[in-house]
């Protein structure tokens, strides 16, 4: 929910914010996600406050998060497929039922009729004018009750697809693979906000010392259960707000995320390969480790992205990385290694491979829309030919780790399994010694990490640690 709305406008003007959402939401439907910097550009292009820039993120995150369950319910009102509609109204229509539905805070009448006053002033755009369709439907959701929702017993497909906003062939994988309760956990989980989560970094102070600081400021905040080194807030802020942002004291990361580096047991000197990096989190978080004291080289396909690691190494404070633009598989290619930096071994090798992303829906909501069953078996493939590049550059004695932020048995468990079977001087090691004592319960039978069945409100990651034979 928006904790700072914007002040209402007059009758007839749209507000900058509403607005803002509608771009915003356009645009990922045109790329099919939401990129890394959309926001900071639609804010920058529409000169949004920052009230009305954290309107339109409560709104475009929404929208997300909850589209199959705004589909059904104006579905039920209106006489046409909201999915046959133009995608123009349909954006239009899913902010103006997520202002109605899920915030209390926005009155009611500057939902519906800023929808409408939208629609109109998108006639020419839309070679009609919708509003009167937009008006009525909206206006319908108002006053209609809270409907039957489908029987989770009879069709629990259909039945959890509605109710917590997730493909239906998602919830049929899970169904199948997980049982519905388990199912019906995760669909639950990826319509949660997840909270604001920081890694105190330790190359500038300690988690007492923020934690003091973020008092003092009057931000309540407490320690993770745990990660040893992460912090977490009661409620969502603008981060760069916070103090010891600019200093360099914290990065914005998962609790889930902040325990893969752990598993690798980097030392101070070592030599370090980062091997899909952006945006630099679980690197920064290496060089921490290793007390600013060694190498790390951080590989990342676009060097745009490389830019962003970069930036944060000079914030945080991190010296001892380099970076490293390039695909590896072409970088190492059949055995041959193209590049100066990758010809020395390394002692260990961190691969967050890059993949469906079906661990974080809750982060990433927009993935729910624009991700098929075909995205898993397409970053399979690449997982299975970046962890056998990789490999080759892992000295004897040194330590890989393979995490990614699914829980697709495609993209997890078997990938290990295949590459340990097919590369018999690497053997699987578990992970248990490197973890915090209270994350030991998601240690799995086969000692990788897995947190998918946690009450912490973490992100879903998995994680596995294999050593090269000497």
């Amino acid at each position: 929910m928006a904790s700072d709305l914007p002040p209402s406008k007059s009758r007839g003007v749209v507000s900058a914010g509403r607005r803002a959402a509608m771009k915003a939401l356009l645009a990922i439907d045109t790329a099919g996600m939401l990129g890394d910097d959309l926001f900071d550009q639609v804010s920058t292009r529409e000169a949004l406050d920052l009230r009305d820039r954290a309107f339109m993120v409560e709104l475009v995150r929404g929208v997300l998060r909850y589209r199959a369950t705004l589909d059904w319910r104006l579905g039920l009102l209106s006489d046409r497929r909201i999915t046959k509609l133009p995608t123009l109204v349909q954006t239009i229509l899913r902010l103006g039922a997520y202002q109605l539905l899920y915030l209390d805070r926005v009155p009611d009448s500057a939902a519906v009729n800023e929808s409408v006053q939208m629609t109109k002033q998108q006639s020419r755009r839309l070679g009609r004018d919708w509003s009167g369709f937009v008006n009525a439907v909206l206006r319908a959701l108002l006053r209609s009750p809270e409907p039957v929702w489908p029987d989770a017993g009879s069709h629990p497909v259909e039945a959890l697809a509605v109710r917590y906003s997730c493909p239906a062939w998602l919830v049929e994988r899970w169904c199948h693979r997980l049982g519905v309760e388990r199912a019906e956990a995760l669909c639950g989980a990826s319509v949660e906000a997840p909270p604001l989560t920081l890694r105190v970094n330790t190359l500038r102070t300690s988690r007492a010392a923020l934690l003091g600081d973020l008092a003092a400021a009057q931000v309540e905040a407490g320690p993770t259960s745990i990660s040893e080194v992460g912090i977490q807030l009661a409620r969502s802020c603008s981060v760069i707000d916070l103090p010891g942002y600019e200093e360099g004291r914290f990065y914005v990361e998962d609790e889930a995320g902040q325990l893969i580096p752990l598993l690798l047991d980097v030392q101070p000197g070592q030599r370090v390969l980062d091997a899909c990096s952006a945006p630099g989190g679980k690197a920064t978080h290496l060089a921490a480790l290793m007390e600013n004291r060694g190498e790390i080289v951080a590989v990342d396909r676009a060097s745009a992205r490389l830019d962003l690691v970069m930036a944060n190494c000079r914030r945080l404070g991190v010296k001892i990385l380099t970076p490293l633009a390039g695909d590896l598989r072409a970088l190492v290619g059949a055995g041959i290694v193209s590049h100066p930096m990758l010809s020395r071994p390394f002692d260990r090798i961190l691969l967050d491979a890059p993949c469906s992303g079906l661990g974080v829906l809750r982060r990433h909501p927009e993935g729910k829309w624009y991700k098929t069953p075909e995205s898993i078996a397409q970053h399979r493939q690449m997982q299975v030919e970046l962890l056998a590049v990789t490999s080759r550059l892992l000295r004897p004695g040194g330590v890989l780790v393979y995490s990614t932020c699914s829980i697709e048995p495609e993209e997890t468990e078997s990938i290990i399994d295949e590459f340990c079977q097919a590369h018999h001087q690497f053997q699987r090691e578990s992970i248990a010694p490197w973890l915090p004592p209270a994350g030991l319960p998601f240690v799995t039978p086969r000692g990788d990490l897995s947190t998918m069945a946690n009450s912490n409100r973490m992100d879903l990651f998995f994680a596995a640690r294999v050593r090269r034979s000497e």
